[in-house]
């Protein structure tokens, strides 16, 4: 399954969604966002069951405001519509598998 990109539109659904959510807050300009991306793209190529979302900061403020997301690159997992685990910073794909359990 690909990256959805997320926006204040599509949010509920994404929130909604049956399966675990993983959405990475990332700006283009963010050198440590570009190192965490394509292992985000990889996590969900390879794991179906996962809803995968990525999120610009710069596009998307209030997104990053209710998540209160200060320092990007932020990863925020989701279960049940509920922040279940957040994280700052480039993270390892295992890192990352890990936080989804």
């Amino acid at each position: 399954m690909s990256v959805v990109s997320v926006n204040r539109s599509n949010f509920e659904e994404v929130k909604g969604s049956d399966k675990t959510v993983l959405l990475d807050f990332y700006a283009d300009w963010c050198g440590p966002c570009r190192m965490v991306s394509p292992i985000v793209d990889e996590i969900a190529e390879e794991n179906p069951q996962y809803l995968v979302g990525k999120i610009n900061v710069d596009t998307e403020n209030e997104l990053a405001q209710a998540f209160r997301v200060m320092s990007i690159p932020t990863l925020v997992v989701m279960k049940g519509g509920k922040v279940i685990q957040q994280s700052v910073g480039a993270k390892s794909k295992a890192e990352i598998l890990a936080m989804l359990g």
